[in-house]
């Protein structure tokens, strides 16, 4: 059986797709939403929609089909709670470290400062950040994934270095 020949109809097939795939487009999404059970529905709903629409897509399309309906799912989803998700996540963040213990070894302080750093990096430049430094994805995956271009990544991830070593310098 050829790649062109492969159903998605095919329980084995769907099942292929959905191990090769599901890992990265929920943390994709996650890192765009920053939680974890959100990203789950949204992507268990994008793959429960390649399935009801499996006699439509081909094999080789399932992949970018199922990425940009979980794309789709979490604009639709997220948009009106943008503010109050970036206001929880600065409070929370803020309550973490007024509560830090004086006595924290500098490595814990460091990765603190680090992880809050990520955090307020703005939603594109989190999401390549992360994608290439905790999924190990490289450039060229990463502009697949998001759906820009290989150079638009580059710009993207030299922005968010710059602003880590601006911001974890300046904390230090």
């Amino acid at each position: 059986m050829g790649f062109e020949d492969k159903s998605v109809c095919d329980e084995n097939t769907f099942k292929q797709i959905f191990d090769d795939h599901s890992e990265v487009i929920r943390n994709f999404i996650y890192y765009k939403c920053r939680d974890m059970q959100q990203a789950e529905d949204i992507t268990q709903d994008a793959f429960v929609k390649l399935w009801k629409n499996c006699k439509k897509v081909v094999f080789g399309k399932a992949k970018s089909f199922v990425m940009k309906v979980a794309q789709n799912a979490f604009f639709n989803e997220v948009a009106h709670e943008k503010v109050v998700l970036k206001y929880n996540a600065s409070a929370s963040i803020k309550k973490a470290f007024t509560e830090s213990p004086e006595f924290l070894l500098e490595e814990k302080e460091f990765m603190e400062k680090l992880q809050r750093s990520i955090s307020s990096l703005p939603e594109k430049e989190r999401t390549v950040f992360l994608l290439s430094r905790k999924d190990k994805k490289t450039y060229r995956e990463i502009a697949e994934i998001v759906g820009i271009t290989q150079k638009a990544v580059e710009r993207r991830m030299h922005l968010a270095l710059q602003k880590l070593r601006e911001d974890i310098g300046r904390s230090i």
